[in-house]
């Protein structure tokens, strides 16, 4: 895949996989009934619904899907469907389609430290599940600013193939 279409080159939602690889920051709230995930990057959000909920039976495909999770001990386990078509995974454009199934094992072993373990599994693009682990720091100590990509973009005219 060329990197002048990669979704995110054209300040498209990277989806929810994307999110924990972005270099922006994160701001992760707990309430009573859900996760919310705030990041800078043009300002995007995700829900994951703690409440017991099922995934429901038709799902509106979206651009982070349709997350529900459960503790086991600290760990929290994310159970995502209903990606839309054609998103990337990665700059490289490895894909996930619709039928793409995420869980993801979210745990905070130390003040600055957060781990995440992603499994994907997307019959349509790969033979069987495979997963990937992300450590990343936790900077508890700052705060979100407001990021646009259009802003000031001026990278795509670089990236297109001539």
């Amino acid at each position: 895949m060329a990197q002048d279409e990669d979704p995110n080159a054209h300040c498209m939602p990277r989806g929810a996989p994307r999110i924990w690889t972005d270099d922006y920051y994160k701001r992760i709230f707990q309430l009573s009934d859900r996760v919310v995930i705030l990041t800078e990057r043009n300002m995007q959000y995700r829900q994951i619904f703690t409440d017991g909920r099922p995934l429901p039976a038709d799902l509106n495909p979206t651009w982070n899907g349709y997350s529900t999770a459960k503790w086991d001990g600290d760990t929290l386990v994310v159970q995502t469907e209903g990606f839309k078509d054609d998103l990337w995974l990665d700059a490289n454009g490895n894909p996930l389609t619709g039928a793409g199934k995420l869980t993801e094992r979210i745990r905070r072993p130390n003040y600055g430290t957060l781990e995440i373990s992603m499994t994907i599994d997307d019959p349509k693009s790969y033979t069987a599940p495979w997963t990937v682990k992300l450590t990343q720091p936790l900077v508890l100590d700052s705060e979100l600013l407001d990021y646009y990509c259009l802003e000031n973009e001026k990278s795509l005219v670089h990236m297109i193939k001539k």
